[in-house]
């Protein structure tokens, strides 16, 4: 595999590993999160899987996800 960078083509990264751990049940549109080997994280969108990845370190999805569990995301909802 070639240099993996932010908004590359999601396809490039591969279809094995994709994991939907946010899937709402919503016919098939939700995030889809591949952990890259240098701990990374490709985040991109089931309905369009060979659009662009968003490529995060393990420090920012970390930050992400406690902030999302502390409430601080909730404004998205609303």
């Amino acid at each position: 595999m070639g240099r993996i960078y932010n908004g590359m083509p999601a396809k490039q990264l591969g279809t094995e590993g994709w994991h939907k751990p946010w899937s709402g049940g919503n016919g098939g549109s939700c995030v889809e999160a591949l952990k890259l080997a240098d701990g990374r994280v490709a985040l991109r969108q089931s309905a369009d899987p060979e659009g662009p990845a968003l490529i995060y370190t393990p420090h920012e999805i970390e930050k992400f996800i406690q902030g999302a569990k502390a409430g601080e995301a909730d404004f998205l909802l609303a």
